[in-house]
């Protein structure tokens, strides 16, 4: 996992959380937050490039990653949002920098806009915040979990590889997409990738949609320009229902910016949290 190692871990009321945080103690603090089917290794050069100057915290949702995956788990989105408030409290941060990718948008702006979390600012990378989502791929995953969690241990994988792959514009090289895939192949994590996709579903984006007028912060959008997951478009949406949020398109990259563009998008990052007073 290329020295990736969450060595903390948080009892939240969805189950372990395993965290970690890195640059200066005294840094502005900044939270990243992952999408599904990923983890924080999605987010390793990037957290380490801005922890050069702030302090860095990156966790695995529950049922994700390394944190604890178990039956009648709520890994909803509701309830990573409700987790993420609990870890906001328990890290001590009032005003953090929040950075979120994927479904970890939703969380975020969940956490802001129904349980009162506060910003300093905000940067969402092709988040999933805006319906209709879900692929048709994703929904047929979600509709029959019962019947693909007890696929054979090596169909499975290979379902989970090609799905993640999926995600890079050029193809995701071999060890970084094993490091991605690994955590689906236990036993447990079999179960936990179908449980994730069943529970999650467009009304927890429904809920919100019609409040992302009233953010009141800085927030910046970037947006692969070849993501097949999520089209560039509702990117361009997103931007028109948030007051003064900035668009910033990054080309040649797919769903999986952190992969395919780290340098653009470490850059257009870090411009967005110097920006802070």
């Amino acid at each position: 996992m290329d020295g990736w190692t969450l060595d903390r871990t948080f009892n939240s009321s969805s189950g372990e959380v395993r965290w970690a945080s890195l640059g200066p103690a005294g840094g502005p603090p900044v939270v990243l937050l992952h999408g599904t089917p990923f983890s924080s290794y999605v987010w390793r050069g990037v957290a380490r490039a801005l922890a050069g100057r702030r302090r860095v915290y990156v966790w695995d949702m529950p049922g994700f990653g390394a944190s604890e995956m178990r039956q009648g788990q709520d890994v909803s989105l509701g309830a990573q949002a409700r987790v993420f408030g609990e870890l906001l409290a328990h890290w001590g941060l009032e005003r953090p920098a929040v950075v979120a990718h994927d479904f970890g948008g939703c969380v975020a702006l969940r956490a802001t806009l129904l349980h009162g979390a506060v910003y300093e600012r905000l940067a969402l990378v092709d988040p999933v915040a805006l319906a209709p989502w879900g692929s048709p791929t994703y929904r047929l995953l979600g509709e029959h979990g019962d019947v693909f969690s007890r696929l054979p241990a090596g169909l499975h994988r290979a379902l989970v590889r090609e799905y993640v792959g999926s995600a890079g514009h050029l193809g995701l090289r071999a060890d970084i997409l094993d490091a991605l895939v690994e955590p689906w192949c236990t036993e447990a994590g079999q179960a936990a990738f179908y449980r994730q996709i069943a529970q999650n579903d467009q009304r927890f984006t429904d809920e919100i949609e019609g409040r992302y007028g009233e953010l009141d912060l800085p927030v910046l959008i970037c947006w692969g320009e070849e993501d097949t997951w999520i089209p560039p478009a509702k990117g361009r949406q997103l931007a028109g229902l948030i007051p003064g949020a900035e668009l910033r398109p990054v080309a040649g990259a797919g769903h999986l910016v952190q992969e395919d563009a780290p340098a653009e998008l470490t850059l257009a990052l870090g411009d967005f949290l110097r920006a802070a007073p």
